[in-house]
Formats: structure tokens, sequence, C-alpha cells
């Protein structure tokens, strides 16, 4: 495998707010405290039945052609020596417990053996009695002639008994069969033990910070979608976790501060930059198209939170500096909110179901949020795409991680280093597609997963370009929170 990072489109430059951290004494900021305190072989002879009484192993069936041709209407006494249904099937000839269908007729073990040694030999037999004994499992050694009479009235035919060149023959074919499958055992790809301790870390992580009940989403401002039926959550206060210094990533909720309530402003010209204002007059929209920000910028900052609780158990992530951390949790924030946001995703209505109703988010509350389809249709594209690929959840975690190590982030002090971590996390997962993704999902599985984070880089430089937006508008970066305009850039003066 190559050496050279994970390359994809450089995400443009951040604003001035991390200039701080290049200092002797990193400043007090939120993300940085919250970094620098949180810590089958196949079978010889087929079985009848389970439990069933059958040969020894390794023993082969090979001179009975009647196991491969369809079952044949048995005669009445045949029919009586099988057992009641559901119990045992019994020997056709003695009534001992049947082993399979030898020579065309259901028989034990030892009549089995009895007819094709009989029958190579050409043995003529004579009843010492009548002729007419009862053959049973205790008897069946004392007349040789009734009980070969028995085997040839239930249908056992001589035609299909192997002659000893074909038995042979079949034994090699059986031995090289298992050498073969052997051989494919043992090139089939494995994970080393340090490679699945990597997965079992990573999912852990995962686990430790994403809640498929999404229970904390009640904590957030409420949703106020434009339409009347839609209904918001019952908390109406809106919470958000301040205290990012908790060594427990899994409980981010220890303190919480409420929000001013907004006051309602004019509305707002456009969303578009100064010298793009004559090009998105389409664009105008009004303060009360914005009433789901509130509670997506609430929930965005709490994914933030959950994802830096996932990089820190990263293996090796925080053995690297804290400039590094930082600007590596910024620049991927929202590439993995994105890639965890595909296990709500549902492919038969486009939306995202986190839940309850109250937080079924589809494309037209994101837009109410202040976000345009120029980052909507990708999106949309994206997790449609994600989604099909069907990633188990070890690839899934392992995608995420890459996508936090990437060493051609703008910033990066020390790119060797986290290429290093990131080849590394790149040869597990290409390793764990070979072992368990089967084919053909597996086919060219590892180029279409880092083509996804290429389409993420353009994802995330359009999501950052629109929260820019929202910042030159004072009655909007208001709504945000202080992780959102850390991360993101606040461009207000």
């Amino acid at each position: 495998m190559s050496k050279h990072p994970i390359k994809t489109h450089a995400q443009g430059p951040h604003s001035d707010f991390w200039g701080g951290f290049w200092g002797a004494e990193p400043p007090s900021t939120a993300l940085t405290t919250f970094l620098l305190h949180s810590p089958a072989p196949s079978r010889i002879l087929e079985d009848p039945q389970p439990g069933k009484s059958r040969a020894a192993p390794g023993r082969v069936e090979s001179e009975d052609y009647s196991r491969f041709l369809p079952f044949p209407a048995m005669d009445a006494g045949a029919c009586s020596s099988s057992g009641a249904e559901g119990g045992p099937r019994l020997c056709g000839v003695c009534g001992d417990r049947a082993s399979g269908f030898h020579f065309n007729a259901i028989t034990c073990e030892g009549c089995k053996g009895f007819f094709r040694r009989s029958m190579k030999r050409n043995a003529m037999f004579t009843c010492p009695f009548s002729g007419e004994c009862h053959i049973t499992k205790d008897n069946r050694r004392h007349c040789q002639a009734c009980r070969l009479k028995r085997c040839l009235d239930i249908g056992m035919m001589k035609e299909f008994i192997l002659t000893d060149e074909e038995v042979q023959r079949k034994r090699e074919l059986i031995l090289r069969r298992k050498e073969e499958e052997a051989l494919r055992e043992s090139l089939k790809p494995k994970l080393s033990e340090e490679q699945q301790k990597v997965i079992d870390v990573l999912l852990e992580a995962h686990h430790k910070t994403y809640d498929p009940t999404y229970a904390d989403f009640t904590k957030f401002r409420p949703p106020v979608r434009s339409h009347p039926s839609s209904s918001g959550a019952t908390n109406p206060s809106s919470l958000l976790a301040q205290d990012l210094s908790s060594e427990d990533s899994s409980d981010l909720f220890s303190s919480f501060s409420t929000f001013p309530e907004p006051a309602e402003p004019p509305p707002f010209p456009s969303l578009a930059e100064p010298d793009e204002q004559e090009q998105s007059s389409s664009a105008r929209l009004e303060l009360s198209q914005l009433t789901m920000l509130p509670h997506l910028a609430d929930l965005v900052s709490y994914s933030i939170q959950k994802v830096i609780g996932f990089a820190k158990m990263i293996p090796g992530f925080r053995d690297l500096c804290v400039e590094d951390q930082i600007v590596l949790l910024k620049c991927s924030a929202m590439e993995v909110i994105m890639l965890r946001s595909n296990e709500s995703f549902t492919l038969e209505d486009m939306s995202w179901t986190c839940g309850s109703p109250d937080f079924k988010y589809r494309v037209s509350d994101v837009t109410q949020a202040g976000h345009s389809m120029d980052l909507l249709e990708p999106l949309l594209k994206f997790q449609v795409g994600l989604k099909k690929l069907n990633l188990h959840e070890e690839e899934h975690v392992l995608l995420m991680a890459i996508c936090i190590l990437s060493p051609d982030r703008p910033g990066v002090r020390e790119p060797l280093r986290v290429e290093a971590l990131q080849e590394r996390l790149s040869e597990v997962l290409q390793s764990y597609i070979r072992a368990r993704h089967a084919a053909p999902g597996g086919r060219l599985l590892y180029a279409k997963m880092i083509q996804k984070l290429a389409d993420l880089r353009s994802l995330n430089e359009e999501h950052s370009r629109q929260y820019r937006c929202l910042s030159f508008q004072p009655e909007h970066s208001m709504q945000l929170t202080p992780l959102l305009l850390e991360v993101f850039g606040n461009e207000i003066s």
C-alpha cells in the first residue's frame, strides 16, 4: 500500500480565531479546555437427521450411488421399517437405527456392509430353517440367507455398488478437495491481533459517544417548523452543555445554560456575502423562515462535542500536540457529523429519523436553518451513496477515524505523525474488507470509501461558507452557540 496520506481537496483557510494557540499559553477556549482536561469443511457422509447414528468419521460412502438419486417409492415392508413420524428412521432389513440411504434403501451401517460384501463375493446362502426368518437387530447374524433376501426385498440393488478402483478414485477426490479447502483457508486474509484491538477500541469509542436513542435531543431548544402540522419538543427552555472539560465523554450535559429568547428583528436582506449580493437576490429570506436555526445549532454543537469525545479515544490521537488536535478537530468535525448522520438517514423518504417525530428532519427543516440547496442537494446525494455501500459498523468507525486523522489539513504542525496514524488505520480498514466483507460488496469498497472522504471535503467547504453567511447577520449569529462560532469561525466584528 502506498505510504502517501489520503489526499483530498484542501479546506479553505480558517479565521484568526485560533491564532492564540500558537503562543506559549493557549487561550481558554471551549475546544481547548475539552482537549486538555479530558482524557465449514465439507461433509463426507450426509447424516439423515441430527443426533442420529452415522458412519464412523472419515469413512467413505463412495460405493453408494443411491445417495445421488431421487428417493424411490418404497414397498410396504420398507415403509413399515421406518419409525413413527418425528422418530428415528429404522433400517428396513433388521430394524436397527438407520444411518442413511444406501444402495437404494434406508439401512443401518451393518446391513449396508453385509449387502456390499455379499454382492462382491456373489455369495450363495442357505437358510437352515424354513426360509422365512424374521430378521432383527439381535438375530441378523444367525441367517445370512434370509438377511440377504430381506435386503433385496426392500429394494437394495447391486448396480449401485462401486468397484474397488472407483472407490479408490473417489477417496482420492475427497482427499484432494479437503487439501484444496485447507489451502484456501490458509491463504484467506486474516486480521492480526493488533488490528482487531484497534477495531475494538474504535467500536467502544463510537458506542460511548453515539446514542442511537437520541434521548439528549429533548435538551435542545425546541424545533419550530414553519408549517402548522409540526409540533415542537416538550422542553420549552434552550439547553446546551457548557462543561466541555468533563472526563466522561458520554455525559456532556453535566451543566446547562439557557440562551436568551431572541427578539424579533427585521427581515435580513440576504444570506450571501457582500460581494455576492447581486447574484443571490432569489435567496432572500425573512427571519421567520429560520425558525429551525436555534434547534439545529444546538444539535450540531452537541454533535461536535460527541465527535471530540470519539477523537480522544482514537489510538495515538492524544499523543499529538494540542495544536494539531485542535486543527484536526476543527477541520473534520462537520465531516464526521455527516458520516454519523448516515446511521439515521432513511432512503425511503430521504430524511434523518432521530427517535420521535419531533426529531425527524427533512430538507425543508434544514432550509429553515439558513442552508441552501447548494449544500443540501450534494448532501442528499452523499447520504444515498454512503447508505448503498452497506458498510459494516467496523468499516464505519474506521472511516470516521481516517477522516479525523488527515495530515493535509491546513495548519497541521506535524503532518508526518498524523500521516503515520492515518496509514495504520487505512491498513486496518483494507485488511478488514479483505477478511470480513465478502464479494461482491467488498469489491472496490476501499476506493469507494476514500472517494466519500473527497466528497466530504466539498460538503464541508460549502457548509462553512453558509455558516459564515449567517455570521454576517448579528440577529442570526446570536442563535449560534459559542462552540459553533469557535469551530466554524466568527466573522462578526
